[in-house]
């Protein structure tokens, strides 16, 4: 392998990694206060549609993002009051979601932009590609930060923000108490309830911003059911991360590779198995996970 194929492959990693490891750290907000939030999926397909319908009718990219924003907090809420403040099962309502926005989705394509399937435009515009005046120029690191957004780099920003924010602030630790014992925070006078739904719609924000990268970054269009599973996948790295920022950044980048890796090989392996990479890194990665964290307590469930 010569240094320029390397240098393509850890940037389609790092281009790859984004949209799972936003969408991770939301999953990581949740899962600290004590919300197992199973509608990232929904989240994130919703984030893309809508940012590529703000985009198609606004023509501004940031407008197009905070949108995708928005729509994400829209479907997280949900999961904040169904869930959250009327103790609906998790199960029921994340599978629930994720159904909704996929045919909701389906249906306003067809609705709003006249067509089936997938909705591409020479109207739409993509993220702006961020170019550092001398990175750039470096023949191998220049090949590797090529063509890379602002939300790229801001996804690893606001890795370290919450490892921050929950490690090194008293505001942190208070909403790690709610997730660790919810009866005590609240005997403390934490509002446990307020704290919990926030999470839900911090995640819907996160999941929606991952969304609209997805949509507009590496390609600039929508189509059905676009998250492909990106939700579990997250769900998935922010479990081997236990939840910690800066160690779900490495689970991402692993999701990331392995997603890299199933493109590099389409031209060696058939793309419907190529297509399967990431999702069976993900059955064999929370396997070995899982079997590691039973041994360490003691064969404990």
């Amino acid at each position: 392998m010569n240094m320029n194929m390397l240098a393509v492959i850890i940037n389609s990693t790092i281009r790859s990694t984004t949209p799972v490891l936003l969408a991770a750290l939301g999953s990581a907000i949740c899962s600290q206060v004590g919300v197992f939030n199973i509608a990232l999926e929904g989240q994130i397909l919703v984030g893309s549609f809508v940012a590529i319908v703000a985009n198609y009718f606004t023509g501004n990219v940031y407008i197009a993002v905070l949108c995708g924003m928005a729509a994400g907090v829209l479907v997280a809420s949900l999961v904040a009051v169904l869930q959250v403040k009327y103790k609906a099962a998790d199960m029921v309502i994340g599978t629930s979601v994720n159904l909704l926005v996929s045919g909701l989705t389906s249906v306003l394509l067809s609705t709003i932009l006249g067509v089936k399937g997938s909705f591409s435009s020479p109207d739409l515009k993509s993220l702006p590609k961020i170019s550092i005046p001398v990175v750039s120029q470096i023949p191998f690191l220049g090949r590797v930060l090529e063509q890379l957004t602002f939300i790229d780099y801001l996804s690893y920003i606001l890795a370290v923000a919450m490892f921050i924010y929950l490690y090194r602030t008293v505001q942190g630790f208070h909403v790690q108490s709610v997730g660790k014992n919810k009866e005590a925070a609240g005997s403390l006078g934490i509002k446990t309830l307020q704290v919990q739904m926030l999470a839900v719609l911090v995640s819907g924000a996160l999941c929606g911003l991952g969304g609209a990268v997805l949509s507009m970054g590496q390609v600039t269009l929508f189509s059905e059911g676009m998250s492909s599973g990106r939700g579990y996948i997250a769900m998935a790295s922010a479990s081997m991360g236990q939840n910690q920022p800066l160690i779900i950044i490495g689970s991402s980048l692993f999701f990331g590779l392995c997603q890299a890796a199933g493109v590099s090989l389409q031209n060696v392996i058939p793309s419907q198995l190529t297509l399967t990479i990431p999702y069976i890194a993900t059955v064999v990665a929370l396997s070995v996970f899982g079997s590691k964290k039973l041994r360490k307590n003691g064969g404990k469930s």
